[in-house]
């Protein structure tokens, strides 16, 4: 069930000696694909590293097995020119960092070494949707990336952010998709949708 503020979220388990580890985003969107395809229900799985698994207080070396964190997280369906994924942790739209168009769309907090959405939560039921403004400057940019650091960089007069429960954008031209770290397909617009529950992760 989706948290709700103020709840309580996951519990302190021994890890499952049959437990599926993934070592990465990537390495987790690539069974959550292959479990939506197939079907299935919910997806469980050990996170031992990436920014999901930072978001929840996980990705320590060693951690597997030994005592863990099991909680439901929400995954995002994304659906562009006529295809469809999901992503567990975030995704990039972009051409390039330092100019033109830039969204991101996050699960997680963390995208690599930044604090990109300092109010996300993997399991509240929607997804924080941040959008830089085609005319912020590469001043600007580098000043708000070393600012997102710290998770420090918004609010910001040509950065939009806001939770939603699933949205539809559309860009001046198309850009590419990253999910979860990998490139996906090029596109002009983008359907996501929060899939709330959809994984039980260990991390």
């Amino acid at each position: 069930m989706t948290i709700r503020r103020g709840e309580a979220w996951g519990e302190t388990v021994p890890s499952p000696a049959d437990l599926v580890i993934a070592h990465s985003d990537a390495e987790a969107r690539a069974l959550v694909v292959h479990q939506m395809i197939a079907s299935d229900g919910p997806l469980v799985l050990g996170l031992a590293a990436g920014d999901l698994a930072r978001t929840m207080g996980g990705g320590t070396p060693g951690r597997f097995p030994g005592e863990v964190v099991r909680a439901p997280v929400d995954v995002l369906r994304l659906d562009a020119a006529g295809q469809r994924t999901w992503a567990v942790a975030h995704v990039v739209a972009r051409r390039q960092w330092w100019r033109g168009e830039v969204l991101l769309a996050m699960n997680a907090q963390f995208l690599g070494a930044y604090d990109v959405a300092p109010r996300a939560h993997p399991n509240d039921g929607r997804v924080d949707v941040l959008r830089v403004a085609q005319t912020m400057t590469l001043r600007t940019r580098l000043a708000a990336r070393a600012r997102a650091r710290i998770g420090v960089h918004l609010p910001h007069p040509q950065i939009t952010s806001r939770q939603t429960p699933g949205t539809t954008v559309q860009f001046a031209r198309p850009l590419t998709l990253w999910v979860d770290g990998e490139r996906w397909i090029e596109a002009a617009e983008l359907t996501i949708t929060v899939e709330p529950d959809a994984l039980v992760v260990h991390a």
